[in-house]
Formats: structure tokens, sequence, C-alpha cells
């Protein structure tokens, strides 16, 4: 018992300087300058689409609605039937004459990372060198081109990505996610950040000068990988590139997923972390205060004010992330949920680590060592 908890002490303490590590992580951040006035070149925006989502027509909307001189929407969708097709041909004709948008119909993706087999088409259908890609549960404020472009034009960039509030659907399991996106998810990424610089990328948005793009193998080698957004990043980075997290704050609208769900696609994130970032995914022990403290306390009564502590320095963490990054409304209404969502995040971890199988697309697959995908028969 007394190594057992010795070893608990360790831990928690651990996680306690990570909360600290937090706050000045994102005290760097929110201290970065908004970058200077430069010029617009023209922008090609990708979208693969599949299904009719919560929000989907809100979401492809706002990118039509950019504050920008010079643009082409490109969507992807794999049948012709999809029910994302009809409402991207709606609203590109209602934006015609305006905006440069066309559809292409892929066919049914031949690997498992369908998304990044529809990125690969729509970056040969790109008109442009500079490719904002993006996720169909994405909605953007109208500058978020014109930031975009500001930033690549900085000295070394080859690639940003953006930083994004979780906005949940109507289901509890929906906002447990947002609250860890928002405080657990990016507090990792804000100390990464401050730790050893961008050495990886947030898929939800991404932007990339497509000559960097093509030196990396373009996505006839990313679709290998489930997790192709984080190995854009990472590659990106091992060729010389700079890797800037944007100070422009997206929305990730993430649904009303039901429990099952929700677990299941969670599961599926852990199996690929754990596979493309071994080394962070171990890391992410010191990421569960919460989940520590309590475990001491049960093994020894006495570490009440332990418990304390961690809830005060864990609250801190959360609150600078949530609140003063993202700006996200549910931390503020519903902060009472971050202890639960703590829990069952850490759970989550846990259970990444019991087997590589995930089900994606309705493919049982399984995640290989280097992070590539299998498909089982």
């Amino acid at each position: 018992m007394v190594a057992l908890t010795t070893a608990l002490a360790v831990l928690l303490t651990g996680s306690l300087v990570y909360c600290v590590l937090i706050i000045l992580a994102t005290r760097r951040f929110l201290s970065t300058s908004a970058p200077a006035p430069g010029d617009a070149p023209a922008i090609s925006i990708l979208k693969p689409l599949c299904g009719h989502d919560e929000g989907l027509e809100e979401n492809l909307r706002s990118f039509f609605e950019q504050d920008y001189p010079e643009f082409e929407v490109l969507f992807a969708v794999h049948r012709e039937d999809d029910p994302a097709a009809s409402l991207a041909e709606r609203i590109m004709s209602e934006y015609a004459g305006r905006v440069k948008s066309r559809l292409v119909v892929t066919g049914e993706s031949p690997i498992p990372n369908a998304k990044a087999f529809s990125l690969n088409r729509l970056v040969l259908e790109a008109s442009h060198e500079l490719l904002v890609m993006s996720d169909s549960d994405i909605r953007v404020g109208p500058g978020l081109l014109a930031h975009l472009a500001k930033e690549l034009q900085e000295p070394g960039v080859g690639l940003i990505t953006c930083p994004y509030r979780a906005v949940a659907g109507g289901s509890l399991w929906s906002r447990l996610e947002a609250i860890g996106m928002n405080t657990e998810l990016l507090g990792g990424v804000l100390v990464a950040r401050m730790l050893e610089g961008m050495k990886f990328a947030l898929g939800c948005t991404v932007a990339v000068r497509r000559s960097v793009l093509n030196d990396m193998g373009g996505f006839g080698y990313l679709q290998e990988f489930l997790a192709e957004d984080f190995v854009i990043g990472q590659r990106a980075a091992q060729m010389g590139h700079n890797v800037l997290l944007s100070s422009f704050v997206i929305e990730h609208r993430i649904g009303s997923q039901g429990m099952k769900s929700n677990l299941g696609h969670r599961l599926r994130w852990a199996r690929s972390t754990r596979r493309s970032r071994p080394a962070g995914y171990w890391g992410q022990i010191f990421t569960y205060p919460l989940s520590w403290a309590l475990l001491l306390w049960a093994c020894y009564a006495e570490a009440w004010p332990a418990v304390l502590l961690t809830l005060i320095l864990r609250s801190g963490a959360a609150m600078a992330t949530a609140y003063y990054v993202v700006r996200d409304p549910l931390f503020r209404k519903q902060w009472w949920l971050l202890p639960f969502q703590d829990v069952l995040g850490f759970l989550v971890w846990i259970g990444g680590f019991l087997g590589d199988t995930i089900v994606w697309r309705d493919r049982k697959c399984t995640v290989l060592r280097d992070g590539r995908l299998h498909v089982n028969s």
C-alpha cells in the first residue's frame, strides 16, 4: 500500500505541474501578435463530405461567406446519391457568379481513410497554390481566409493548423466531449507548442502550400494513415517547415451522439493517437490530475487536501483554455461537468491501450504500429 500511495502521489504531483504548464502555455499563446497585413493570393478550399450531419448547411455556407477577394470551394462525395451532394449543389447554385465552386464524385474509397482519399482527388482538382482543407463539421467566421493568408506569409511557415472551439449538440455525451476538447485536448496542444514547437496538425482545418504538400508525397502517402491530420503536420516539421498554430479560432460542431457512438469514436481516436504519437500518448498520464487525486484519497484518507488543491489547479487550467482561448459558452454554464469528463477521459485513455482494432465507416480495421491502417478481412 505504501508503494501504491507513493506512486499515486508522484503521478498527482506531475499532473499538478502539468496544470501550471497549461496556464503558462495559454498566456504565451494569447501573447501572440496578430499577423501583419500582406498580399491576398487565391485560395482553394477543399471539403470532403459524407452524409448530412447536424448543422451541415450552416457549416458549408460559412465558407462561401468569406471576406476575401479570390477563392474557390471544392466538394467531394463518394456517390451521387449522398445526401450531402444535393445540399452542396443547392448552395453552389445560390452563390454562382460570386464564388467559384464545384462538386467532385470520387467513387467509393478503396482504402479505409475515405476522407484522405477524397482530399487526394480534390488536391488534383484545385486551381490554386494555397490550399485550405476543412472537415464538414467546421463552421468559421468571414475573416478566416484573410487571416490564414497573412499567417502563411510569415517567413518559413509551410503549414497552419487552426485551434477550435468544440460546440456540443444536445446530448450529455456530446457536452462532455466538448468540454474535454476545450480543456484537456487544447491544453495539451498549447503545452506541446510551448515546449517543443508545433510538430503536428489538428485535422479540422489545415492550410498548406501545394508545394509543401507535394514534397511530402501528397495524399498518396498520407492516405495510408488513420491520423493523416497529425502526420501532415509531423512531415512538414520534419522537412524543415514551420508549423504554425493559428490565432484564428474556428468552431468544431460535434453533433449529438449517443453514448455508444460517442465512446466508439473516442476510442478510435485514442488508439490512433497511441500509434501516431506513442511517447505523447504515454505522456497523457499526467493530464488526468483529478483521477489520480481521487485514487490517492481512496488509498489514503488524509490526502483530502490534495483533492482540493487539484480541483483548484485543474479548474484554473480549464478556465485558461476554455474561457480565455476559445471563449466556450458551454464551459461557463456547465463547468460542473468537468470532473465527470476528466474521469471519463481517463477511462478512455486506458481503453486506448487495450487493443488495436477499430471500426471506421463500417469497416473493421487494425491500426498498425506506424499509424497505418489495415482492413481486416
